[in-house]
């Protein structure tokens, strides 16, 4: 029998971000209540082409199917023409071990899901009224994480910042494209804004702690391997709730793994994301909430699962 391959044109033209937004969401809380199986993520690292490459698997309790996928970064590609991320996701029959399928979605789920992540944590933990969100990076996840979380509530204003204005002003022309107002910022103006979502490689913190104003919510989405950083340990310390999507993984390689090594916060100072998506969040107007986020294997069995039955039928 002929595998099925899809392309990301199919998986355009398939699925929905309600969809995704959906899938994403049940799959943080099943894995929050602890109905999923995920392993350790398998990392690589290219430092000589400033590329990385992440292995992950992971099933929910009872799905049909799990999903092994590949996802690489490589930063300097936007030099080369070529885009920074790819990858493909290969789903597995969870009854029979038989491939199903393959994604050959170049990273598309990927980014997909993290941007629905990101989006929804940041929706669930920001204050009700919070409606300025400022980026930190100029890449597709920073367009995604804003147009995302514009489908979930009001944002009035955009502000991005970034190491290239040139790329920060073309992100800032695309979103307002897209009808959402957005301006170039330093870090400082950044970091003061309602809400805050970094989405770099970077390898020290992109923001400082001291500047981020009582009731701000921050997402942090781009440290996924050990050598990564976006968030100040101080950040934690300051922070009155503080979610990870995994705990163990957080711990290991997250931003809140960094804080917990540095002495700012308690190594179970965390709650599971997934538990804050039920419910409407207990939160002071004062409070500074974080949330540290390392991309869960379960969500991408979920989201690859989701997808394939819409290609299906």
């Amino acid at each position: 029998m002929t595998l099925a391959v899809f392309d990301t044109a199919a998986i355009k033209k398939t699925a929905t971000s309600q969809l995704v937004l959906d899938t994403v969401r049940d799959a943080l809380i099943a894995h929050a209540e602890g109905r999923t199986s995920v392993p350790p993520p398998l990392h690589l690292d290219f430092p000589e082409t400033d590329g990385d490459c992440h292995v992950k698997a992971g099933w929910i309790t009872g799905a049909t199917d799990f999903t092994v996928k590949i996802a690489t970064g490589f930063y300097r590609n936007p030099a080369l023409g070529l885009p920074t991320n790819h990858g493909l996701v290969c789903v597995v029959s969870a009854h029979t071990g038989q491939v199903r399928a393959l994604l050959d979605d170049r990273g598309l789920l990927t980014a997909w899901r993290t941007a629905a992540a990101g989006a929804l944590i940041t929706h669930a933990m920001a204050r009700p009224d919070a409606v300025i969100l400022a980026v930190f990076g100029t890449g597709e996840q920073a367009r995604l994480q804003a147009t995302w979380l514009a489908e979930l509530r009001p944002v009035s204003t955009v502000l991005v910042h970034g190491r290239n204005p040139h790329r920060a002003a073309a992100l800032c022309d695309d979103l307002i494209s897209r009808g959402l107002p957005a301006r170039p910022a330093s870090a400082q103006q950044a970091a003061a804004a309602d809400m805050v979502i970094t989405t770099t490689p970077a390898t020290v913190p992109v923001l400082d702690a001291a500047q981020v104003r009582e009731g701000a919510h921050v997402t942090g989405i781009g440290t996924d391997m050990p050598h990564k950083n976006e968030l100040p340990p101080a950040l934690f310390h300051r922070a009155e709730l503080i979610a990870t999507d995994d705990h163990a993984q957080c711990l290991d390689h997250g931003d809140f793994g960094h804080a917990v090594r540095a002495g700012a916060t308690a190594r179970d100072g965390d709650i599971a994301a997934g538990l804050l998506l039920g419910t409407p969040v207990d939160r002071p107007d004062t409070a500074i909430t974080v949330a540290d986020l390392t991309g869960v294997g379960a969500l991408d069995a979920a989201l690859a699962s989701a997808v394939l039955d819409q290609l299906l039928h």
